[in-house]
């Protein structure tokens, strides 16, 4: 049993030292998407998801503006998915 912990544990060692080394390339241009686009993509996540199955669409955009884009399509994200919870 101590073997197999170890065996996890240099595995997921291994993961996060190799996930350090990824990067993106860098963004350059004036209109890049915003707050705006992000939000419109995160509200239609679940179609874009559906439709990347299938054929070469993008759920998430690149290049985009960085965090307000982000902050746009988390919420967009946690909207269109709590639109579909009802509280009782």
């Amino acid at each position: 049993m101590n073997k197999n912990k170890c065996y996890i544990a240099f595995f997921l060692t291994a993961l996060i030292l190799l996930s350090g080394c990824a990067s993106q390339p860098e963004t350059h241009g004036n209109d890049l998407p915003g707050f705006f686009t992000g939000l419109m993509h995160g509200f239609f996540f679940i179609f874009s998801f559906i439709a990347s199955l299938f054929s070469d669409v993008r759920i998430y955009t690149f290049p985009n503006s960085g965090v307000w884009y982000d902050f746009g399509f988390l919420v967009g994200l946690v909207s269109a998915v709590s639109a579909g919870t009802s509280v009782k």
